[in-house]
């Protein structure tokens, strides 16, 4: 019985240390092929967006049909969330920041103006890992 218990415990503190999933890291270059294959047109970011100049995990422009994103990658979810923060401290104060700004995982999303529903679930559903 106790070989039970001990063995329970065991596999109780294996899936302790492993834990939930966190968070996903996307790939640059991956989530640009998906964005291109869906017939964005790609370019580099802006060169006024010093913060999406500096991603350490890449950048980029794409251009939809009513709107535009730069999506700027971390190349760890730390550096992500110094990208948001970057975003956050530094935009015109005549932007609503919290409208046009997203984070999802590793990937910053900063749009144009406010992005429809669509345009959100088209960029988002390219991310890729």
């Amino acid at each position: 019985m106790t070989r039970v218990i001990a063995l329970a415990l065991l596999v109780g503190l294996i899936a302790a240390a492993c834990g939930p999933p966190g968070p996903k890291i996307y790939d640059a270059a991956k989530t640009r092929s998906c964005l291109r294959g869906k017939g964005l047109r790609l370019g580099p970011p802006p060169a006024s967006d010093f913060v999406a100049t500096t991603a350490l995990g890449g950048a980029f422009k794409a251009t939809l049909p009513a709107n535009f994103v730069t999506v700027a990658f971390g190349d760890t979810l730390d550096h992500a969330d110094n990208i948001d923060q970057a975003y956050r401290t530094f935009h015109a104060r005549n932007v609503g920041i919290e409208d046009v700004l997203r984070q999802q995982g590793n990937a910053v999303m900063l749009w144009h103006k406010h992005p429809g529903n669509n345009d959100l679930a088209l960029v988002e559903g390219c991310l890729s890992t």
